[in-house]
């Protein structure tokens, strides 16, 4: 009998049996680690790479948008909007719950798996809805809401509670004078869907 020959053949079967092994676990780890993945911590992959997506919205509306940030329970994403042979930019703030699917290439999908080499910004990912809106309602910045019922208005934020915010509504163009606002809303966060910064207005 050739020993060598033998022992050879022992070593080879028993380094493919660890690999098969380490392959299992390693598989096993990584169903792991996706089972425990948030829908934020893929959003945050994504606008870290700017990716072009399709945000399908709560009340069926599809946008096609560049994703920009993401907070505690908002993304924030760029659009573009023809005018004509013109093209503007502007922000569209959506709440995370208001989202019923993305849109992406395969590619950025699996992307999106991947482990975050940078860390978040601690600030940012404590940033909720309602801060946002209050920092609008502070800079006094022309915006359209749309809501789950399907309205879509034109106004600006006057204070935003715990849950919900105060919209004078005026026509779009025009500033927040008292001559100019046409009436006013309480709109809970609930019922909001998307915020478009009008203009070139940014976070």
């Amino acid at each position: 009998m050739n020993w060598d020959r033998l022992f050879e053949d022992l070593e080879g079967q028993l380094a493919s049996e660890w690999e098969a092994e380490r392959a299992a676990l390693d598989a096993e780890s990584e169903r792991v680690r996706i089972s425990q993945l948030a829908l934020r911590t893929r959003l945050r992959a994504m606008s870290a790479r700017r990716a072009s997506i399709v945000i399908e919205l709560a009340n069926g509306r599809r946008m096609p948008v560049i994703l920009r940030t993401v907070g505690a329970d908002w993304l924030a994403a760029e659009i573009s909007t023809a005018l004509g042979a013109l093209a503007s930019r502007s922000m569209l703030v959506v709440p995370l719950r208001a989202i019923q699917s993305l849109g992406s290439d395969h590619g950025m999908l699996l992307s999106s798996l991947e482990e975050d080499a940078d860390p978040p910004s601690i600030l940012r990912e404590r940033m909720t809805l309602g801060f946002v809106l209050r920092d609008l309602a502070r800079r006094r910045v022309a915006l359209h809401l749309t809501t789950t019922r399907g309205d879509d208005v034109h106004g600006t934020i006057d204070r935003a509670g715990a849950d919900h915010l105060d919209l004078a509504v005026h026509d779009a163009g025009t500033a927040r004078l008292a001559s100019a606002v046409q009436s006013f809303r309480i709109v809970p966060f609930e019922a909001l869907v998307a915020i478009r910064l009008a203009g070139d207005q940014r976070l």
